[in-house]
């Protein structure tokens, strides 16, 4: 397996990518991803993917380095996604492992992400992994 970052206006980011990412967050386009990661990626937001050696994208990580009161500096992961056919096979493991030891680099205390509530399989994986659950995250939409 081979882990590499794809900077924007990188050709894999639609054309691999985006088949893996879609399965956490459908409602993703290809313009849509453009748009995003222009704009993000000047406020930190990197894509990291792992790769099989045939070329086929096996999973994807979106994350960041946020820094702030409550953790100073942490390494916030906003997507964590293996594809369907690769679950099971250690891909989320060793891009969770990647990001970690990304973190130790840039000098982060912790690495954090959401998860949605529904999500159960996902849980189950990161209390392998040993995460806790350290907190609420709540939301409520802005109308215009």
């Amino acid at each position: 397996m081979r882990i590499t970052d794809l900077e924007p206006g990188d050709p894999r980011l639609a054309a691999d990518l985006l088949y893996v990412l879609r399965e956490l967050r459908p409602h993703l386009t290809a313009e849509l991803l453009d748009e995003v990661y222009g704009e993000g990626h000047v406020q930190g937001l990197r894509f990291t993917a792992a790769y099989a050696e045939d070329g086929a994208c096996l999973g994807v990580a979106g994350w960041r380095v946020v820094v702030n009161t409550s953790a100073l500096r942490k390494l916030y992961v906003d997507d964590l996604v293996t594809a369907t056919e690769a679950r099971s096979s250690g891909v989320g493991r060793e891009l969770l492992a990647h990001l970690e030891g990304r973190a130790r680099e840039l000098a982060c205390h912790r690495v954090e992400l959401d998860s949605g509530t529904q999500r159960s399989d996902a849980h189950r994986f990161y209390f392998r992994e040993r995460m806790h659950v350290s907190g609420y995250h709540f939301t409520k939409p802005v109308h215009a």
